[in-house]
This record gives structure tokens, sequence and C-alpha cells, in this order.
């Protein structure tokens, strides 16, 4: 028997799931971020890389230096958001595929010896891990929201540490009542698929 999401986990995951834009003051711990973390860490990529990397915003002096570096309309609700979280992709990820990849820890330098390929893979696999990461904070019962209105090489400059490239910021905490704004359209399956 083929194992599959009951419905009402699928409306947590994604049809009711939207962007919250507003959240209640309920704080969000460290031991719920390591759940996420810890459930969606083995989300597959390529050769296993592991690109992403978190930096959670809690310190007031902290979020204050982040907004200061978001677009104007981004700024009050991660302000107010109960824990914000930096994505950012490791642009020297391959050192730790000897560990990760152990079958074959020839593929640090058989496949990413060059830059441009390294910050094509760490970019990819990190923004699909970072895509894990929302779902994974959906299925905790919080709520996400992911933006990408900021100057990104301030972000880099002033949180991040070595070769590190920044994907995203995300609000993370209970939505509030007025979380939401109207559900947006999506394409159709006719759209989007093609069959060859």
């Amino acid at each position: 028997m083929s194992l599959v999401l009951d419905p009402a986990a699928q409306d947590l995951l994604f049809r009711e799931a939207r962007t919250a834009n507003a959240f209640t003051d309920e704080p969000v711990t460290d031991e719920q971020i390591q759940a996420i973390y810890d459930l969606v860490k083995y989300g597959p990529t390529a050769f296993n890389q592991t690109p992403l990397r978190v930096v959670l915003v809690r310190s007031p002096e902290a979020r204050e230096r982040l907004v200061s570096h978001l677009a104007e309309g981004n700024r009050a609700k991660t302000a107010a958001a109960p824990l914000v979280a930096i994505l950012a992709a490791d642009n020297e990820f391959h050192e730790e595929l000897p560990t990760l990849f152990p079958h074959f820890p020839q593929a640090k330098d058989a496949f990413f010896s060059e830059r441009p390929v390294r910050e094509s893979n760490a970019t990819v696999n990190a923004s699909l891990q970072a895509g894990y990461f929302i779902l994974g904070i959906r299925a905790a019962g919080l709520a996400a929201g992911p933006m990408t209105g900021y100057d990104a090489a301030g972000i880099q400059k002033e949180f991040l540490d070595g070769d590190h490239t920044p994907l995203m910021v995300v609000n993370i905490g209970r939505p509030a009542e007025d979380a939401w704004f109207p559900r947006s359209p999506r394409l159709s399956y006719e759209q989007v698929v093609t069959t060859v």
C-alpha cells in the first residue's frame, strides 16, 4: 500500500497555506526551529549537497539592522514577526561532500572545482532546501512569510559569514487573524504541463 498524505495534511502544506503578512506575538522557540530542520534536512538535493545556511535574527539590535536593509513594504511586518530567518547559499558547500556523499567523495573535485559551477549548484540546491524549509514551517503548524525585497549586498555584509549568498528573508510565527491576502490565481495544469 502506498503512503499518501491525507487531504487535511495536503491542505496544511499547500491548498490552505499562504504567505503570512501578520503574526501573533507567540514566540517561536529554538526547539521548534530544530524540529523543522530535523525534518526538512531529508529533502533531496543533487549529490546530497547541503548548501542552505540559516541565520536566525532574534535580538532587537540585529532585527533593527536587518529591517534597514529591507524594501519599505517589508519593514513593518519583519519588525513585528516573532522570528526572522535569513536563508543563504554556501558557495563552498563542496567542502562537505566527502562526508555527505561518501560513496563518491571525489565528487568535490570532479564536479565542483570551478567557481561558476559551485555558485550555480549552491543557488539551485539551497533554493530547493529553502522550499523544504517553508514547507517544514507549515508542517510545524506555523506560517512563513518569505521575501526577496532587500539589499542583498547589505545583508551579506551585515549577517553572513564566509562565502554565502542571501536567497530570502523569512518571517516565521503563528499567523494572526488578518495574516492573509486573498488567494491569488494560479496557472492551470494545461498552461504548465507539456507531454512529449
